[in-house]
């Protein structure tokens, strides 16, 4: 295997790993202590993987190319599909120690409403930070004729707002109509909660990525 092949394979790997392990702790919400007025910031457990697999797609992107990055994100629903398929088929069967059962059901049994949610804000975020990166960084260099100076633009221009769709629909998806938060005044002011205290901690990971980015693509122009 070519050195570069191994590389993308070690991102892709990385990239699936890192969607599963969201999706696994995604139910999971966390306190930041932190409040913004009455509303008290929170965050799904799956929030802090997840953003590590706009930074693989954006490397695949720079280095490989667009249609890389658009068949890893292609695969990778395919790959939840198939885990989630997996995990429900496995949890059908009749259990012989009920105690493991509670165990791997409070684990791995998740509501259908949240594998709904967690699909819809992969397939929708994923996608939107490949056309994003593309866009910007395709203006970007037909402007400069080269990507200097610029990576971090496409770099976190597509995350940024990719994370928004990412946050706001399966905050909303799975919590809002899963949880029924969205059906009453103390819920929406805890949606509201989720959705602010998640987007921001992945702006802050999108951000503090950003050198990474530039370390794992250094030597993309001279593929």
């Amino acid at each position: 295997m070519k050195k570069n092949d191994r590389n993308l394979f070690i991102l892709v790997t990385l990239f699936v790993i890192s969607i599963v392990i969201a999706n696994v702790t995604g139910a999971r919400t966390i306190t930041t202590g932190l409040s913004l007025g009455s509303i008290p910031l929170a965050l799904s457990g799956g929030a802090i993987t997840y953003a590590v697999t706009f930074l693989c797609t954006d490397i695949i992107g720079e280095i490989w190319g667009k249609e890389t990055a658009k068949g890893v994100v292609k695969y990778g629903f395919i790959g939840q599909v198939f885990a989630t398929a997996c995990i429900m088929i496995t949890g059908a069967f009749p259990a012989t120690d009920p105690v493991m059962d509670t165990a791997y059901q409070t684990l791995l049994g998740q509501n259908w409403i949240f594998v709904i949610g967690s699909l819809s804000a992969y397939l929708v975020s994923q996608t939107w930070d490949v056309l994003v990166f593309h866009f910007i960084r395709g203006r970007y260099v037909k402007r400069h004729g080269s990507t200097k100076g610029g990576r971090w633009l496409w770099n976190n221009g597509s995350t940024l707002t990719s994370q928004i769709w990412d946050t706001v629909i399966y905050a909303t998806i799975s919590f809002g109509l899963g949880l029924g938060w969205l059906f009453t005044a103390e819920g929406r002011m805890q949606l509201i909660g989720i959705i602010i205290g998640q987007y921001l901690l992945k702006a802050g990971l999108a951000l503090l990525d950003t050198p990474f980015f530039y370390f794992f693509t250094r030597n993309a122009d001279k593929r």
